[in-house]
């Protein structure tokens, strides 16, 4: 097949465009294009009159290979590569070893799939719930403030990005197209098609949770274990190497092959590790707060007239700005039409992040604003002293907000000028269980607080109307990424522990749900060839 790139058709072309454009960028005769699929599709809204569909196109056609040589120096005409998923290994049946998967967010979910489809049949250790009671949990606390420390946002079946956009799309670099098999098998455990091709798929949480469960289904079914309300207390290393587990139950594993893919928020998990001389290094992360606006008036700014043109969809942005002080604000997991939701996942702390469903119908755009921060500058010391900067923070939004999990906020226009807030403007809050106006200059380090000040007018340069005086802010954003990496070596192991594969958010390399889950593939053909070597 031929792959065709920037085919670029306006907003609203009929059915046929798409063939004529084909035709015409190859000079071909109608009858001469047997077939074509749409492997991607995005748009160029700069031109909010006149915004245009950019398509990726892979096509049949006659004369292949003619064709390609007479376009060999047009770069938008190339050969369709092989996206389709190749198992590096497949398990004898003598193998008596299981290996063992640590956590059932993206990456755990994939390392364990994988796994299970190259017949290693492992075992997966969850310390939260199954996904539904896990849902009930988590809307339990945002209604009623009971919060389960094991049964969260952060933590059970699907991970953190269960509670989120359901964003499947990175910036990670993917020659291998690992991240085409994490979005096939999404689709066939009940994804929307459409994830396969536009240009910013996502899912939205109701959705994730019935394919969470058919892809649990699919994993048992080849052979795999998953035990959820069981925490890992204890790695067993003896010269160097992982030799076994002790789980919260008292229960312990003997295994030589551990997938450490716990996400960015099982802080007794990185100290356990830590303590057990795993090597550990603190890593650069954000904080700030989470921002809304009507998602109308995002629409209107990004489309103008188009807005809520159904192929468009709910508008989204991304915003950078670097400040005077040599910090750099930014927008992060932008959730249109979503809500803002608490995701501590610890007692007397308060934590909050976006969600979206699938329809993206909610009245409110929000997103975080952020600041980064690094060891060297802002937390200086020992590897896990990020953990207690983020700690120290989400104590003082707990306490700003009435020390009953609300959240302190305040209106954009008041936060500028540096003044408490004392009702709510045109932007109606969405953050449950509820907020407290207050004055969010008392949560951050001030070089934070300077910073989003600075940026926030400057992003109204791009998005007219982002630094409305009723906007609305909601704090406290900390866990935009692990404050740890857990080092590791070409093979994928621990620098200093063999046997040990930390991947996906919490060992500090991922970020969202694509990223964790192509790392988690990464990690389970790592494993699978240890143990084919070593069998």
């Amino acid at each position: 097949m031929i792959r065709l790139t920037e085919i670029k058709l306006p907003l609203d072309h009929n059915e046929d465009a798409i063939g004529q454009a084909i035709v015409d960028k190859l000079k071909i005769r109608p009858e001469q294009l047997h077939s074509y699929n749409v492997f991607k599709r995005g748009y160029d809204a700069r031109k909010k009159t006149a915004i245009l569909l950019i398509y990726t196109l892979d096509i049949e056609v006659d004369n292949e290979d003619a064709l390609l040589n007479t376009f060999s120096k047009d770069q938008h005409v190339k050969l369709a590569p092989d996206t389709s998923y190749k198992f590096v290994a497949q398990a004898p049946a003598n193998i008596t070893e299981r290996p063992v998967v640590i956590g059932f967010g993206p990456c755990g979910l994939f390392a364990g799939l994988v796994l299970a489809q190259m017949g290693f049949n492992p075992i997966i250790l969850e310390r939260g719930k199954e996904v539904r009671e896990r849902t009930k949990d988590t809307f339990g606390f945002w209604r009623k403030r009971t919060l389960n420390t094991e049964s969260n946002v952060q933590f059970g079946e699907g991970g953190a990005g269960t509670f989120s956009d359901g964003k499947l799309y990175s910036q990670v670099k993917d020659p291998k197209h690992y991240g085409r098999k994490v979005i096939t098998e999404f689709v066939e455990a009940g994804a929307p098609d459409e994830i396969l091709y536009v240009s910013k798929p996502h899912i939205g949480t109701f959705k994730l949770v019935t394919m969470i469960e058919k892809m649990r289904a699919r994993i048992i079914e080849l052979g795999g274990e998953i035990r959820f309300s069981t925490r890992v207390d204890d790695i067993h290393i003896d010269d160097g190497q992982v030799t076994g587990l002790t789980l919260s139950n008292g229960e312990k594993l003997d295994t030589r092959h551990v997938v450490l893919a716990v996400g960015h928020s099982a802080r007794d998990t990185f100290k356990m590790i830590h303590d057990k001389g795993i090597y550990v290094e603190a890593k650069p992360f954000s904080v700030g707060f989470r921002i809304e606006h009507k998602q109308s008036m995002i629409d209107e700014c990004r489309f103008g007239d188009n807005a809520g043109n159904p192929i468009l969809g709910s508008a989204d942005y991304k915003l950078v700005h670097h400040c005077d002080n040599g910090r750099t604000v930014y927008s992060f997991c932008m959730c249109p039409g979503g809500t803002v939701v608490a995701a501590t996942s610890e007692e007397g702390r308060v934590v909050t992040n976006g969600m979206s469903q699938y329809s993206r119908s909610e009245r409110n755009a929000n997103s975080a604003i952020v600041v980064g921060i690094n060891p060297e500058k802002d937390f200086p010391g020992h590897p896990l002293a990020g953990i207690d900067l983020q700690r120290k923070l989400e104590e003082q939004a707990y306490a700003l907000g009435g020390s009953n999990y609300d959240a302190p906020a305040q209106l954009i226009g008041d936060f500028l000028k540096g003044k408490p807030s004392g009702n709510i403007g045109g932007v109606e809050p969405s953050y449950t269980p509820g907020i407290k106006l207050t004055d969010l200059g008392k949560v951050l380090p001030q070089f934070a607080i300077d910073a989003i000040r600075e940026a926030i007018p400057a992003f109204n340069k791009q998005i007219r109307g982002f630094s409305t005086n009723d906007g609305l802010l909601t704090g406290v954003e900390t866990r935009t990424s692990s404050p740890i990496s857990i080092k590791r070596d070409k093979s994928f192991q621990s620098i200093n522990t063999k046997g040990l594969y930390p991947a996906g958010e919490g060992a500090g390399y991922a970020g969202g749900i694509l990223s964790a889950g192509i790392d988690g593939i990464k990690a389970a053909e790592a494993v699978a060839l240890s143990m084919l070597e070593n069998a």
